[in-house]
């Protein structure tokens, strides 16, 4: 039995098998992964599409050693929301980073409470939606 561990100079190889986990319990939504010194891989709809892989945001959240969430400028991702954390050792030192893409921040639940009032005009025709004697409720 080998093992797989995962260290500031893994390679894509090193890191597919935990990128493909991450990538499956996600729905097959884009992950990437590299290490502190070296490129990694980057997987969409199961497969992995790039074996050194390197990203902004995965050098960012290295970097800064913080967990990221953006909308990278440049890019495989670029204009797309993503979620980029690092990963530490037991010494609490960043050894690599694993990305995925945000879906999440594809909604700005702040801006849609704002046009709340005007959706549901849109949809029912008129707000509050249903009125109060359409409620589930006042039928019983």
């Amino acid at each position: 039995m080998s093992d797989n561990i995962i260290s500031t100079d893994s390679d894509s190889g090193d890191l597919t098998g935990v990128a493909f986990a991450i990538h499956e319990i996600i729905n097959r939504l884009p992950v990437t992964a590299r290490s502190l010194n070296n490129p990694g891989v980057r997987i969409e709809e199961g497969v992995v599409v790039d074996d050194a892989y390197t990203g902004p945001i995965l050098e960012l959240a290295m970097r800064k050693n913080h967990l990221i969430k953006t909308i990278p400028k440049t890019g495989a991702y670029a204009n797309v929301p993503v979620s980029v954390a690092p990963v530490h050792n037991s010494k609490g030192e960043v050894i690599a980073a694993i990305g995925l893409v945000d879906i999440t921040g594809i909604f700005d639940l702040a801006t849609l409470m704002e046009h709340q009032s005007a959706i549901l005009k849109q949809v029912c025709g008129k707000d509050p939606c249903p009125l109060p004697s359409e409620a589930v409720a006042s039928k019983k």
